[in-house]
């Protein structure tokens, strides 16, 4: 939004684009006295559930110092937990959705039982749409508490290029998989991985799930086993703790190829596919 004046105490802000706006008084924690007003760079309100929002983008270095770290770390994404690594760790799955449903359909019904176009109608409404946006805030929250973990911790984090919005469309698994928010969880590792300069790169998911990570045999497997049997070489992993390693092992493959992050940015031509260039966050 353009056409905006900042009060001298930075606890007010006009907006003088003839839409009617005028005079706001800004509340919140989220101090903007520390920065100049020539780094504000946009400003723009935004409606959400509980009230309306005003945003500003500040242009600011973002990259900050990491402890000094050379591990390397292949994750692997699931249902069962949020994610297993290659080092044998799991990060359990909150199912934030899965928790509140129970909650979020009540109100849902309580909806309906109000007349159309009444205030009670309306207040219904706002209050199953607060219910939604407490859960959309705790993955958010979740992903991005995990994903600067992983980056601090880590030079190197190895992860599936999954096709998510491909994957959504199996209507047996939707919910779960939109619960999970597996593509937040990437942008934020993106987005650490830009300001801690660790390099965070996506690998081809074909067969993550089937190779062992052992000696590269094929083992079928249903998605109810759970154990990583090798026929060939005899390695027994649990199953997603293999396909962490098998992700891992990948990043020496498919050299030379251009390569793109989640918002089709072209990065790199070297290995894998590195994701480390993230979206401008505000």
């Amino acid at each position: 939004m353009s056409g905006w004046k900042l009060h001298p105490t930075k606890r007010r802000i006009t907006f003088t684009d003839k839409k009617g706006i005028g005079e706001l008084k800004l509340l919140g924690k989220w101090d903007i006295h520390q920065y100049p007003v020539e780094l504000i760079k946009r400003v723009r309100i935004v409606r959400r559930a509980n009230g309306c929002y005003v945003q500003f983008c500040v242009k600011v270095d973002n990259q900050q110092d990491a402890p000094p770290s050379t591990s390397e770390i292949g994750i692997d994404v699931g249902l069962e937990y949020f994610y297993s690594d290659s080092s044998g760790n799991h990060e359990e799955n909150p199912r934030f959705l899965r928790k509140a449903e129970k909650n979020i359909k009540r109100v849902q019904r309580n909806i309906y039982k109000k007349k159309k176009g009444s205030s009670g109608r309306r207040k219904a409404r706002g209050v199953y749409a607060r219910k939604h946006l407490k859960v959309t805030r705790q993955r958010n929250e979740h992903a991005k508490r995990i994903a600067r973990n992983l980056t601090l911790a880590n030079a190197k984090v190895v992860l599936e290029d999954l096709n998510i919005s491909g994957m959504v469309k199996n209507h047996k698994l939707a919910k779960s998989i939109t619960d999970a928010s597996w593509y937040n969880f990437r942008q934020w590792l993106e987005y650490f991985g830009k300001k801690y300069v660790r390099e965070i790169i996506a690998v081809p998911p074909h067969f993550t799930s089937i190779e062992c990570s052992n000696c590269g045999a094929k083992v079928q497997k249903s998605l109810s086993t759970r154990t990583h049997s090798c026929n060939k070489c005899g390695y027994l992993e649990q199953r997603d703790v293999n396909a962490a390693k098998v992700i891992l092992s990948r990043v020496n493959a498919r050299v030379g190829q251009i390569q793109s992050n989640a918002s089709g940015d072209v990065l790199s031509t070297s290995i894998g596919r590195k994701t480390c260039k993230s979206k401008e966050r505000q």
